[in-house]
């Protein structure tokens, strides 16, 4: 027994030494990345379901969903940027004691990001087959068919995703990720239910799958909207506080919004241009480019929920304006990170078989999807939490544009760049497209590591 209260309390000596700051304790830490931490389980274990299910309908529309995916992650990656400026402004007025001021941003940020969904996806249905056929020409006539089904119908959900992406942002941002966890989860359990029903059920393929995603994603909207109004005392929100967002919350939001838009619109077209590559590579590359990013994405869970609680104890701690908390806590972060690796290498690879079984994939393309899958986990280790987790901490700051001409930068000149060198002129197929990746994050990386050793990127003033 004794040695027992011992383990435990060398255990809590060391969490609160490394996760503990002066105004925020471990405790309240694991109580913002538990709840994440499920949500991220969920969101990528569920994918995984989805992927396996389309596949079920076969080569051709895996292709097309992995395609038309690839075009959404671009478009929905402008809107969610814009909802993560709303989560740091959210957590800063949260660190700075400002109740009001988080009712508002909480609204400005809703109302905003929906708007700006609206009309992305009315872009997007719009020039559908005009796009399709620039990007992705070169595919077999059944995936573009298909394709276009599902690019429709993911432009009609995006405002409803945009709304529920708005709202858990923001809720994460005042340490609210219970409420968060459950918008998510009746998104995604309900989807996954009516793929269920709908492609499994009643055989309605790449179709079946568009009516799942724009009634999970309008639910989980209305959910949010009951929640805010009804549920939530504390925040105070009423219908017309989502039509009355002044300019000022709108400069705030955008202020760290926009950089981080364009950060992902420049980096999510690179993996389009890269996808391009892979496209002409034939359909069994498309496949294998898919399956080996469902399961790299099953690697990533714990990593992005430590990544996204940063963004609140961090954006907090700059409220607050602690940045020895801010500093050590994102350096406690990055090992985690990388530790969390290490434990999911160890969990996923030995169950590679059984993993890719669920996706029945043709036999000539199991060997590259293990190869691909492994030299990437190898490399997430090092690589994956100084690329990504020091940006999130950056960004959290307040040092937004920094971080999106980094990530800009890094992603043209060397994942695109090298991608087609290493994939196309030296004939290494996908498998050069996913070493490019790697490179890539080294690069950029390294250039942030630099930039957390200074001192510029907690200088900013946002509130």
């Amino acid at each position: 027994m004794a040695e027992t209260d011992l383990r435990m309390d060398r255990r809590s000596g060391l969490l609160d030494k490394y996760l503990s700051g002066r105004s925020i304790d471990y405790k309240q830490i694991i109580g913002l990345f538990i709840p994440l931490l499920v949500d991220q389980v969920f969101i990528v274990g569920l994918n995984l379901v989805n992927t396996a299910m389309i596949s079920s309908a076969g080569v051709d529309a895996v292709s097309a969903v992995n395609m038309v995916d690839s075009l959404n992650i671009f478009l929905l990656s402008i809107f969610v940027a814009v909802a993560t400026g709303g989560t740091v402004v959210v957590a800063q007025y949260k660190g700075s004691k400002n109740p009001e001021m988080v009712s508002k941003s909480t609204a400005g940020a809703a109302s905003t990001v929906s708007l700006l969904a609206l009309l992305v996806g009315l872009i997007l249905i719009i020039f559908h087959n005009p796009l399709l056929n620039l990007l992705f020409g070169t595919a077999e006539p059944e995936v573009m068919r298909l394709a276009r089904t599902y690019t429709i119908g993911s432009g009609i959900s995006y405002m409803g995703l945009a709304f529920v992406e708005a709202v858990c942002g923001a809720l994460r941002g005042i340490g609210r990720t219970r409420a968060s966890l459950a918008l998510s989860l009746v998104m995604n359990l309900t989807y996954v239910g009516l793929n269920l029903l709908f492609i499994n059920g009643l055989d309605l393929g790449v179709f079946g799958m568009t009516l799942s995603v724009n009634i999970s994603r309008y639910l989980a909207a209305a959910c949010a909207v009951y929640y805010l109004l009804k549920i939530d005392a504390e925040l105070r929100l009423h219908i017309r506080d989502f039509f009355e967002v002044g300019f000022g919350m709108l400069k705030r939001i955008f202020k760290i919004g926009m950089p981080f838009a364009a950060e992902q619109m420049f980096f999510n077209g690179g993996k389009i241009l890269t996808q391009v590559f892979i496209v002409s590579m034939g359909t069994h590359a498309i496949a294998t480019n898919a399956i080996s990013g469902a399961l790299a994405g099953v690697m990533q869970i714990p990593a992005n929920a430590l990544s996204l609680t940063l963004i609140t104890v961090v954006g907090q701690c700059m409220g607050r304006r602690d940045v020895k908390d801010a500093k050590k806590l994102t350096r406690s972060f990055v090992m985690l990170g990388s530790f969390a690796y290490v434990l999911m290498g160890l969990i996923i690879m030995p169950l590679f078989h059984p993993l890719i079984g669920l996706f029945n994939p043709p036999s000539d393309i199991v060997d590259d999807i293990f190869l691909i899958v492994l030299i990437n986990t190898i490399a997430q280790i090092p690589l994956w939490s100084i690329s990504f987790m020091i940006p999130s901490a950056l960004r959290a700051a307040g040092d937004a544009k920094f971080t999106s001409m980094v990530s800009m930068l890094s992603m043209w000149l060397f994942r695109v760049v090298l991608g087609y060198v290493l994939g196309i002129v030296f004939d290494l197929g996908i498998l050069g497209v996913w070493l490019a990746m790697d490179c890539e994050w080294a690069i950029r990386g390294a250039v942030f590591v630099w930039r957390f050793m200074g001192r510029k990127w907690y200088r900013h003033k946002l509130i």
